[in-house]
């Protein structure tokens, strides 16, 4: 399969299209809970993007983002619905790993919401382990936080 993996940043414009799908389908799954969320997913301040791209068309992105001198927060994973099951997803999060390495992190953490069912799904099987709701996931029930050390 062919995939191209592009590094850039929060202000390529198809890493913000896919970013508004990304969006309305949170809206629709986190449900009540969707503002509280959504005020944790500015992109400003993001400055470590990944776009994959299947045939020329962009059909997935994942983002890296500053936690602590030890962690990075892996955020707004997506894959285009007509593209998942093909390995993308695996693509994009594996390449985001190497970066935080790169960097000079020693662990990737990331929080998704438990109606996320393939989220939760595809985070164990890349050898994520539940770890502990952190900072303002600490009280949210919906909310399953993971790390992986790299």
């Amino acid at each position: 399969m062919n995939i191209k993996i592009v590094r850039t940043n929060a202000k390529h414009k198809d890493f913000i299209n896919l970013i508004k799908k990304l969006d309305a389908y949170l809206k629709i799954t986190d449900q009540e809970e969707h503002d509280f969320y959504n005020q944790f997913n500015a992109i400003d301040v993001i400055k470590h993007v990944v776009i994959a791209y299947y045939k020329e068309q962009a059909i997935g992105c994942g983002a890296i983002k500053y936690f602590n001198e030890d962690a990075i927060e892996v955020k707004r994973m997506y894959v285009s619905p007509e593209a998942r099951g093909k390995g993308f997803a695996q693509k994009i999060l594996l390449d985001l790993e190497n970066w935080a390495k790169e960097l000079g992190y020693k662990n990737c953490i990331l929080e998704t919401g438990k109606r996320q069912v393939e989220a939760v799904r595809f985070y164990h099987k890349c050898n994520y382990k539940v770890i502990p709701n952190y900072g303002q996931y600490a009280n949210m029930e919906n909310s399953v936080c993971f790390q992986k050390e790299l």
